[in-house]
């Protein structure tokens, strides 16, 4: 059921600029709603591990509530109604949930884990409105190879680890640490493109 006369289109909830690339690329039209950026992030979605939770559980969790948060403040905000999407993207590895690096200490920590390794990437995208919320996760793994010192110390002098789950972004200078991925690359760069496409379908969004 077409939203209104107009083309369609929907809020993205989130501030990664590779997913804003990513719907551009697939033609997808949208406005950005915005949440607080850290050290004041918004109470009602919260990015915090819990107690036992595994990694497939946690990014759903965060996804969904990422969509649920978006949806309460487009009623606060008295915002045009349109479908929501947010996405979230956590790494595993032994069963630990890696996150985005909070330091140089804590990224220069998180790629010598994953130096010589392969571990998982999970991005569970989201699509909600008024009436409904559907999801979708995605899950792939990716091979690194070993990391020297230089190699860390280089990329870590970049700044390009700080603002990606992992400490290190696929479509960035991180690409020639890769040595095979199995799975979706748009969902490693945190946003699985065919996922995305058929929950959009869903909501009446053809891509």
């Amino acid at each position: 059921m077409p939203y209104s006369n107009v083309p369609p289109r929907i809020y993205l909830a989130s501030r990664s600029p590779r997913r804003r690339e990513l719907l551009h690329q697939i033609g997808v039209d949208f406005d950005t709603l915005m949440f607080r950026a850290p050290p004041r992030d918004d109470e009602d979605i919260a990015e915090d591990v819990l107690p036992g939770e595994d990694a497939e559980t946690y990014v759903v969790r965060v996804a969904c509530a990422k969509a649920e948060g978006a949806l309460r403040r487009i009623g606060w905000r008295r915002m045009r109604p349109q479908p929501i999407l947010s996405a979230d993207t956590t790494l595993e590895l032994d069963g630990e949930i890696i996150g985005k690096p909070d330091s140089e200490h804590h990224a220069d920590a998180i790629l010598r884990k994953l130096s010589g390794r392969t571990h998982r990437v999970l991005t569970t995208v989201a699509v909600a409105d008024e009436n409904r919320l559907e999801y979708r996760l995605n899950i792939s793994t990716v091979r690194f190879r070993e990391l020297d010192d230089e190699d860390i110390r280089r990329y870590i002098a970049t700044g390009e680890p700080f603002d990606k789950a992992g400490a290190y972004g696929i479509q960035g200078h991180a690409a020639v640490f890769i040595a095979e991925i199995s799975g979706s690359y748009t969902g490693i760069m945190g946003l699985p493109l065919f996922e995305t496409a058929e929950l959009l379908g869903q909501f009446g969004i053809t891509v």
